[in-house]
């Protein structure tokens, strides 16, 4: 046993995981930053962050060093496991701004929809790992869009446009990864638009409509629904180089910026850090990106390929977009930074997925 555990941590990749883990850092000093600036300093936040960083990377370790494969053989019941947790939530969740979508127990919430990505992604990994896509390929869309479809719908019942939204790109970045002809991302975008029409007149809420609206012209709403946006591209405006330092930037600890824990994270690191901190932030995402590039060529099975590329697809969509919307470049969705924002459901899921890239890359490099 000692020995297979000394195998797995020389084989274990340390670049990947110290980039990830400054990148938690990073956002656990930013917490505690913005917890400076209550009229009362509150670190019940930063504790709690504390405490999920920690079970996160145990749970990381654990999946790291056990084989991954065992995931692909158990994907069916994980996947009905998550519909049954959306569902649970949506009869015994706790309702939080119009969203009823985290399950309290005592002062921790776990919100499912979180976990759902990652099951998401192992769904994908299995069957498109599974199927021959050059085969009948229209019914490999029709089946994978459907099974995705389930876990979008039980997320816009909550609703959470935000992250139904992040299930749909998450699958739409797999299919494209997976080969599939220009021909069905045309029908794709087509019946999207359908959809999305379909939405704006019977399904969306008038705040989410005002959110699109506010986006192609935040002026038209400076102290209300734009109100956000403005004030974290101030925010990300006022750092200049070096930032203002840590504790010490005026929008958020002024409490100006609304969600500067979690929507505004970036915001936040801007302001206070600078285009420095902002960079080094970047440099971090970017060795992750490339870790996980280089370790595509040695994994041997279609699983592992696949899972590693819905990771990273994952992480991808979701720092694209809420940089997008701490810059004014995209609407307000309510999605959080990986591995910075502050939320226990978010940072344990993350880490999670790190880990079976780890295990993905141990097995890759260890001869059998």
């Amino acid at each position: 046993m000692f020995n297979k555990i000394t195998l797995y941590l020389k084989n274990f990749d340390w670049i990947l995981f110290v980039a990830v883990l400054f990148l938690v850092c990073f956002g656990l000093i930013e917490i505690y930053s913005i917890a400076l600036g209550q009229n009362e300093i509150d670190l019940l936040n930063f504790k709690k962050q504390i405490f999920f960083i920690a079970a996160g990377l145990a749970v990381l370790f654990v999946f790291a060093f056990w084989d991954y494969y065992n995931l692909r053989s158990y994907s069916v019941y994980i996947y009905l496991f998550g519909a049954a947790l959306l569902l649970g939530v949506l009869f015994f969740g706790q309702e939080i701004r119009g969203t009823k979508g985290w399950f309290y127990l005592w002062e921790f919430g776990l919100q499912p929809v979180e976990f759902i990505k990652f099951i998401l992604i192992l769904f994908l990994a299995r069957y498109f790992s599974s199927a021959s896509l050059k085969i009948n390929p229209l019914k490999h869309l029709a089946i994978t869009a459907l099974g995705t479809f389930v876990f979008i719908a039980l997320v816009l019942l909550q609703p959470d446009f935000g992250s139904a939204l992040i299930l749909f790109l998450l699958w739409f970045s797999m299919v494209a990864l997976a080969g599939f002809k220009k021909k069905y991302f045309i029908v794709i975008v087509l019946i999207l638009s359908i959809l999305m029409a379909g939405g704006w007149t019977f399904i969306f809420k008038d705040y989410q409509k005002q959110r699109v609206i506010t986006f192609i012209n935040p002026s038209n709403s400076p102290l209300k629904q734009g109100y956000n946006v403005a004030q974290s591209i101030i925010a990300v405006g006022s750092g200049g180089l070096a930032g203002r330092g840590l504790g010490f930037g005026s929008q958020s600890q002024l409490k100006f910026l609304p969600e500067a824990q979690t929507d505004f994270v970036f915001a936040v690191v801007a302001e206070e850090l600078g285009f420095l901190g902002v960079s080094l932030a970047f440099i971090f995402f970017a060795v992750f990106f490339y870790r996980c590039l280089a370790a595509l060529k040695n994994v041997n099975n279609d699983f592992g390929v696949f899972f590693i590329l819905g990771g990273m697809s994952l992480i991808f969509i979701e720092m694209f977009i809420n940089i997008g919307m701490n810059i004014g470049l995209l609407p307000v969705v309510g999605i959080s930074l990986p591995f910075l924002s502050y939320g226990g459901s978010a940072m344990f899921s993350k880490l999670m997925i790190v880990g079976v890239i780890e295990s993905i890359i141990i097995r890759s490099k260890i001869n059998y």
